[in-house]
């Protein structure tokens, strides 16, 4: 069922806040309020969510092709979800939960992941380069090709986590946790471990 005009200005204004399920597929929620909502397994296929606050419960959401520039997703609940092709230029991923989530071959240049938990994420071929991971708990996920050229480590744990073929290229990991790892063909040049 498509959204009436109504629906959408009151979706964007935050009066409606249980959309759990819900189609929202190709909507334009540009600055919307869903702060607090329940977005739990709606699909958010290209939709536009430029400066949306989305500091939400979006559990195993679909957020595939989502333009989320400029979105906020501090401490939102994005475990389980699907961000294939989104737009996250200038997005703040700070303490999010992406736990599971697939995050694969997306261009997350510089985007702030401060403290985020990516328990056994797909990060696999990222672009994370001057990307901020302080903190940010990325046990047993998969780097693997990932560039994180100039990325803050710094703090994260990173146990178990596959970085095989991923670009550390002057990368910081200070007092980060790398027990485990897989760094088979990483490139570390600039980069001191202390494994």
């Amino acid at each position: 069922m498509t959204p009436s005009d109504k629906d959408i200005n009151d979706i964007c204004q935050g009066h409606r806040k249980d959309l759990m399920g819900a189609d929202l597929t190709g909507l334009d929620l540009c600055g919307a309020n869903l702060a607090q909502s329940n977005l739990k397994g709606a699909s958010l296929n290209g939709s536009l969510l430029k400066q949306a606050d989305l500091r939400a419960n979006l559990r195993g959401a679909d957020l595939m092709g989502a333009d989320l520039a400029s979105a906020d997703l501090r401490n939102a609940d994005l475990r389980g979800a699907v961000l294939l092709e989104a737009n996250t230029e200038n997005a703040s991923f700070a303490g999010a939960f992406l736990a599971g989530a697939i995050l694969s071959n997306l261009d997350l240049t510089g985007v702030d992941l401060r403290g985020a938990d990516l328990r056994g994420a797909n990060l696999s071929g990222c672009l994370l380069a001057r990307a901020d991971l302080g903190n940010a708990n990325l046990a047993g996920a998969d780097l693997s090709r990932a560039d994180l050229e100039e990325a803050n480590l710094s703090g994260a744990i990173l146990r178990g986590v596959n970085l095989s073929q991923a670009n550390l290229l002057c990368a910081c990991v200070d007092n980060a946790n790398l027990d485990g790892s897989n760094l088979d063909g990483a490139c570390l040049i600039g980069t001191p471990l202390n494994v």
